[in-house]
């Protein structure tokens, strides 16, 4: 049963290689084998977890100083992560095993990075843990360097050389993550900056400069506060010790860098920027991608897609519905903000909606190894690979391609809450805040604007100065004009802009408040123009107002549930097909129309009513019928309340051409194509 799951879910990979020209029709079969034995191998269950939306390269040999230097990314990057199966605890062993898997099986057919996700560094032992302090390897510059315990060939300050080396042998390329920064152990340690332009100390004014003098303790990284904090890159010196890490990791081999705690709610574009420059500069292509995307938008991503790679557009992606569900609105915003394989760092730009969550895992923030098989049962993850393997070709759109054929609702009893998110400061989604005085003494900071009643009150904070000097590098000029906002009912606590955790893709939990700390995270600023900017990431806050809906005397938060409504994929293939997957996110099973009319208005220059439509496991044709077709969708099991979850098979739509794509319970695909040929039938 694991095997035909496995052979079934993995058919989008080869329409996804197909519509990108990276496969012939004549290659389908030979891919199919592959990735089959890819699912079906027990040395890949327990060490690969396959990672879609990110991953090409440029060459896998490395680059000369005579070489062509080809675009980085110039398609979406693929490769191997470590994470989900592994979470921080993987050895060089397992590693190197996982990359060995990959060669064989993968290689050939465009799988190039293996990734060493976070803590390298750390040592794996009693007492350490995701935000543990004290436990990491360092060298006598604070620069992070691998675990010797877990990376044997790190011996004798090499690093990752070794390893780096033998990735590189097997023809793949190899990737590191990193965090924000400088670590808290090395502050701690007040560690010297290396100077690499000179060699030695970094030197300046006649100082000698050391981690406490570039370090921003109340930027510390929100969701690993003991492990990594911001570097003042307006310091010649902060920049110098930035420099050195990168400088370190090209002479590693590193191809690909995941540099995490900078983007979404953990926005640092300072750094980025700087980061971005460094490796413009260096001899070796290295690949640069963010994290976490939690709160991105279309208009943050356009102030750094230019400056990298890759960058994650939502929180991390585990085996869960929820998280599935999540990925529906953001594909469709950033497909529509032509976002997708813009111009980047020296090549591309690429928005990343995280790893495929198959196989075999572990547990976020686990100290464990993978233990566990994905969540996901067969539909969900059939559902999930038209959002996570997205091309430069590919449309989301809403219900404006679709026709709903439902009864009404019922009423439902209704209150509102709110809902505090973070954006780009530029939106005007950002303007709306105002200062009223309630007294002489007391002033608060209100939301007035696109309340969802309108008698509904205000969103509305208590102001506090912040009377007591910051330590560390803030000065006193650092930190006029801004001020904690309190609850009113309790001042003791002040409002959060990012979250204190890492963040699934599915959780909402900004715009909390917690006990009031001299920390960035927790410092605003009311600008004249309406904006209430953030320290810690110097984004916006906006307050969005939403319904609590009152149902089985239990109060479901809006944020909370999962996504609703009737949505669409659509993209066309190498050969001129069209693709239509329809997706049911209600609570009862649909009827769901499109006219063709609507399809001509996404991708002109054909004439639909002429083409035939085909479902792809039945091969059952699909009337158009007066300009429109139809098809039966039921519901997720999670949403029949009184009914058993069910196994039945359900067919797949395709428009003749390739035929390799599926459907579940919650998942309809169509295609079309000019022949009205139908599908092979021999054919994978």
């Amino acid at each position: 049963m694991e095997c035909v799951s496995a052979a079934i879910s993995i058919c989008f990979l080869l329409v996804l290689y197909i519509q990108r020209g990276l496969l012939s029709k004549a290659d389908i079969r030979v891919d199919f084998e592959m990735l089959f034995y890819n699912y079906i191998s027990k040395a890949v269950y327990n060490r690969a977890t396959l990672t879609m939306g990110l991953f090409e390269s440029v060459t896998s040999k490395n680059i000369s100083e005579n070489a062509i230097i080809l675009p980085r990314a110039s398609f979406p990057p693929r490769g191997w992560n470590s994470y989900d199966s592994f979470c921080w605890t993987i050895s060089e062993e397992e590693f190197l095993q996982s990359a060995k898997i990959i060669s064989q099986r993968l290689h050939v057919h465009g799988y190039e990075y293996v990734v060493v996700d976070y803590l390298w560094y750390r040592r794996k032992v009693p007492g350490a843990y995701t935000d543990s302090l004290g436990f990491d390897v360092i060298d006598e510059w604070g620069r992070m360097i691998p675990d010797p315990g877990r990376w044997p060939s790190s011996k004798g300050g090499t690093g990752f050389k070794e390893v780096a080396d033998k990735v590189h042998s097997m023809g793949l390329k190899f990737g590191i993550h990193v965090m924000r920064g400088i670590s808290t152990q090395a502050v701690n340690a007040n560690t010297p900056i290396l100077d690499t332009r000179k060699g030695g100390t970094y030197q300046e004014y006649g100082k000698v400069w050391r981690a406490k003098d570039i370090a921003i303790p109340e930027r510390a990284c929100a969701w690993m506060p003991h492990g990594f904090m911001s570097v003042n890159t307006k310091l010649r010196a902060g920049r110098a010790f930035l420099r050195s890490l990168y400088e370190q990791y090209a002479s590693w081999g590193v191809d690909f860098v995941k540099h995490d705690c900078v983007f979404g709610d953990d926005l640092d574009l300072s750094e980025i920027t700087y980061v971005s420059e460094i490796l413009s500069e260096l001899d070796r292509p290295i690949v640069y991608s963010l994290s976490p995307g939690t709160s991105a938008t279309p208009a943050m991503a356009k102030e750094v897609s230019g400056l990298v790679n890759m960058y994650r557009i939502t929180g991390d992606d585990w085996d869960t519905w929820g998280d599935v569900t999540a990925h529906f609105d953001v594909t469709r915003d950033f497909s529509k903000a032509n976002m997708i394989g813009a111009q980047g760092l020296m090549g591309n730009s690429w928005p990343d909606l995280d790893m495929l969550p198959l196989g075999w895992l572990t547990d976020p923030g686990s100290n464990e190894g993978p233990h566990r098989y994905s969540r996901l049962n067969l539909d969900e993850q059939k559902t999930q690979f038209p959002f996570i393997t997205s091309s430069k070709k590919m449309n989301i759109h809403d219900q404006d391609l679709m026709r709903q054929m439902r009864g009404s609702k019922r009423d439902t009893p209704t209150s509102y809450t709110y809902l505090i998110s973070l954006t780009g400061c530029t939106e005007s989604r950002a303007v709306g805040w105002s200062i009223e005085s309630l007294n002489q003494d007391v002033e608060r900071i209100c939301w007035k604007r696109n309340l969802g009643d309108k008698h509904q009150a205000p969103f509305c904070v208590h102001k506090r100065e912040i009377r007591v000097a910051i330590e560390g590098t803030m000065s006193q000029e650092d930190y006029r004009g801004k001020h904690h906002l309190v609850a009113a009912n309790r001042m003791k606590f002040c409002l959060d802009a990012s979250p204190k955790r890492k963040l699934t893709s599915k959780e909402f939990k900004r715009g909390t408040f917690s006990p009031c700390k001299r920390e960035a995270n927790q410092m605003w600023e009311l600008n004249p123009n309406g904006t209430l900017v953030n320290s810690y990431s110097s984004l916006c806050a906006t307050v969005d107002s939403a319904k609590v809906i009152i149902k089985f005397k239990l109060a479901f938060h809006a944020a909370e549930t999962y996504s609703r409504g009737v949505r669409s994929w659509i993209a066309k293939g190498r050969k001129g097909e069209v693709y239509v997957a329809f997706f049911n996110l209600n609570e009862q099973k649909t009827v769901i129309s499109a006219k063709t009319s609507d399809l001509a208005r996404v991708l002109p220059g054909r004439d639909y009513n002429s083409c035939k439509c085909t479902e792809v496991w039945s091969k059952r044709d699909i009337r158009v019928r007066q300009g429109s077709f139809s098809i039966h969708i039921c519901t997720h099991p999670s949403r029949r309340r009184l009914l058993p979850p069910t196994t039945e098979a359900h067919p797949v739509v395709v428009f003749s051409g390739l035929h390799l794509l599926l459907s579940s319970c919650i998942t309809r695909i169509l295609g079309e194509s000019k022949t009205g040929d139908r599908p092979d039938a021999s054919k994978p």
